[in-house]
Order: C-alpha cells, then sequence, then structure tokens
C-alpha cells in the first residue's frame, strides 16, 4: 500500500484514486460489451471525486490511451481527407476553449458538466443527411471547446460524420482518430497553459493499464448483458451524477 500510495496523486484520498482505477476497468468493460459511453461515465465519476481543475487534462490523457488504441487498429480505415478538415477546426478550437476554460469560476464548471451530462444520456445528437466536407471542420472546432470544458464531446463530431457515406469501418476509425486528435490537442494546450501532469502521472498510467484490461474483458464479461436494461441503469446512474454536480452550486446560492 505504501508503494501504491507513492504512485498516486497526494491531491485524492488513496480510496478515490483506487475508485476511479477500477471506474476505468469497468467504463470501458461496459464501452467494449455494449457500445455505450464509458468515456462519458468515467468523466461523470471523476467530476464528483477530483478537483475540477484537474478533471478535463487528466481525463484527457486516460482517454487518449483508449482512443489510440482503437484508431491504431483500424489506422488503415481512417478517412485522411476528413480529418484533415476536422483537425484545422479542432486546433483553433483547442485554442479558444483552452483560454476560457482557464478563467471559468469551479461552479460554472459543475453547472457545464452537469447539464452536458444530461444531454448526453437523455438527449439526441443532431443527424445530418448530407454533410459538406467544411461542416467537418466546424465539427472539430465546436467539439474540441466544448471538450476543453466538459472533457468528452464526441456525439457532436460523430452525428456529422454520420452524415457522409462511409463503412462502419471507416466511421469507427475516423471518429476515434479525431477524438484521439481532440484529446492530443487538449493535453497540449493544458500542457502550455501551465497544467502540471506530473503529480497525476501515476494515477494516469495505472487507469490507462486498467482500462485495457477492462476493454479485453468487456466482450468476455458483460456482453451477455441484456442491452436495453443496461442502458436504463447507465441513463439513471448518470442522471444522479449530474444531479450531484448541479445539486453544489444550488446549495452555494441557497447557502445550503
Amino acid at each position: 500500500m505504501d508503494l501504491l500510495a507513492l504512485l498516486l496523486p497526494d491531491q485524492l484520498p488513496v480510496w478515490s484514486s483506487l475508485v476511479l482505477i477500477l471506474a476505468s476497468f469497468f467504463t470501458s468493460a461496459l464501452t467494449a460489451a455494449v457500445g455505450l459511453g464509458g468515456g462519458v461515465a468515467l468523466l461523470a465519476l471523476m467530476a464528483n471525486l477530483m478537483p475540477l481543475a484537474a478533471l478535463v487534462p487528466v481525463h484527457g490523457l486516460v482517454q487518449l490511451g483508449s482512443n489510440a488504441g482503437r484508431a491504431i487498429v483500424l489506422v488503415r480505415h481512417i478517412a485522411w481527407d476528413l480529418m484533415a478538415w476536422f483537425a484545422t477546426g479542432a486546433v483553433l478550437g483547442a485554442l479558444v476553449g483552452g483560454q476560457i476554460a482557464i478563467t471559468l469560476p469551479e461552479t460554472w464548471l459543475n453547472v457545464g458538466i452537469g447539464l452536458f451530462l444530461l444531454w448526453t444520456v437523455w438527449g439526441r445528437a443532431p443527424r445530418y443527411r448530407r454533410t459538406p466536407k467544411p461542416a467537418i471542420a466546424i465539427a472539430g472546432f465546436v467539439s474540441t471547446v466544448l471538450s476543453m470544458f466538459f472533457g468528452a464531446a464526441g456525439p457532436i463530431g460523430g452525428a456529422v460524420l454520420s452524415g457522409l457515406d462511409m463503412s462502419r469501418q471507416s466511421f469507427v476509425a475516423t471518429q476515434a482518430a479525431t477524438a484521439l486528435t481532440m484529446h492530443v490537442l487538449k493535453i497540449l494546450v493544458f500542457g502550455l497553459l501551465g497544467f502540471a501532469f506530473a503529480p497525476w502521472a501515476g494515477l494516469i498510467a495505472l487507469m490507462i493499464i486498467s482500462g485495457l484490461l477492462g476493454t479485453l474483458a468487456g466482450t468476455r464479461v458483460l456482453g451477455r448483458m441484456p442491452e436495453a436494461r443496461f442502458r436504463i441503469a447507465f441513463r439513471w446512474v448518470m442522471t444522479l451524477l449530474a444531479a450531484n454536480l448541479l445539486w453544489r452550486p444550488v446549495g452555494e446560492l441557497l447557502n445550503l
């Protein structure tokens, strides 16, 4: 336990770090088994356990490993012409979003992340029948700006990509590559803005490893679970986590 404590950040109790490591395993397993948003589930739990100033940078680095694996495996299916459009918008989005994110009070970040989680599980992403390629650049900008605040904005890019005539493999590969692009840019921008990743390095490494193990276990252990039942449970768990985030600002406003 002493060695483990040395690897974990001082900003968190050891039990919180252990919960996050286990959560990385199970959220990766759930994504692999039923195709749900494991990244969003992990974001919700992290937002309730760790300082918000570290939430998006740490979450981005953990998710980078997951998306990098998918992108590497399916690299030959990536639509590189679309990636060029997306990356153009994403670079500008990271610069703009990073400057705004570091100035937002923690209360507004709580509200924003809580509402974003509710939209993710109860809302419906826009659909496009025909998507001109310049719209990919706009999606890259908007998705990356939002990801600087909320950690995950994949549904926006995915909705735009779904409007193109792509094979399933190309869609999955290109979406993984766009998410990877956003996470890389987030990490670079937060690093340039002075975020210290070193104190969190041990926790990040352990979460990436547990996430990889969860992905490998997901299809075997959880693939038998009825998807409809799980989706209902998933929505309500996310709703409770979002409500906890939203209750904090409300409590401060009412002096509770």
